[in-house]
């Protein structure tokens, strides 16, 4: 079963994310759920995933974890609906939803009607012979319409060289020559079906930056910037003591 929380405050609002295992929340690139708040600790609360039920424990963050507005300090069992905070972010739990069992249809014994005594039947050697003879035609018509074609021609083999047409021309096969083959359409003028199809271009798909490697590097540009202050800061104290 895969519980899941969906963001309501932040920059994340509307985004699910899947918990399907101990996830760690916190500030650090090492936590398994993220969170860049400066207000989140490095380590702030875990998911914990318990005989298929969900609960939250605070690892002594800063600013607290909440549930629906009550401050937790153990582990706290989750249900529908509730609402997780970690310091300002605000997050509902949506419970997995569960497997529907199939409908079964149980058969339904319907009982004979019973044969009313007063119907007659007539026995086979007392129908008239119209009957007979009614019935054996439509039987034969049935078992002709049942046939295919090609078993329908089998039947009935051949025609006679009397029956062909005297124009055509047969073997000693019963084959008929001269026939005529009909030519293909011939190709309109103006087309060149010598020319290739031009092969499809292929398009360049801009790969999205990444939120983590940004972070990265603003971190490496701001330590960047620190230490350009700090060596101006310590040639200044160098010059000012040389020409003192």
């Amino acid at each position: 079963m895969t519980w899941k929380i969906q963001a309501i405050t932040g920059e994340l609002t509307g985004q699910e994310i899947s918990i399907d295992r101990d996830m760690v929340v916190g500030r650090h690139q090492s936590a398994d759920i993220v969170l860049q708040a400066a207000e989140i600790s490095r380590k702030h609360a875990a998911f914990l995933l318990k005989d298929q039920a969900l609960w939250v424990q605070d690892l002594n963050s800063s600013n607290g974890t909440f549930l629906n507005d009550l401050q937790i300090e153990h582990e706290t069992l989750l249900k529908q609906g509730d609402i997780i905070q970690f310091a300002s972010l605000k997050f509902s739990v949506l419970e997995p939803a569960k497997d529907i069992a199939p409908l079964v249809i149980e058969p339904v014994e319907v009982a004979a009607e019973p044969v009313a005594a007063e119907t007659e039947v007539i026995p086979a050697t007392e129908q008239p012979s119209e009957a007979v003879a009614v019935s054996e035609t439509a039987a034969a018509e049935a078992e002709e319409a049942s046939k295919t074609v090609a078993q329908q021609m089998n039947e009935q083999g051949m025609p006679e060289l009397k029956e062909r047409d005297s124009n055509v021309q047969v073997s000693r096969d019963g084959m008929p020559q001269g026939v005529a083959i009909p030519k293909p359409a011939p190709i309109p003028e103006g087309i060149d079906i010598t020319k290739a199809q031009p092969e499809p271009q292929p398009v360049a798909i801009e790969e999205p930056v990444s939120r983590v490697e940004l972070d990265k590097n603003e971190q490496k540009n701001a330590s960047v910037g620190l230490m350009t202050i700090i060596a101006l800061i310590i040639l200044a104290i160098i010059a000012w003591l040389l020409f003192k």
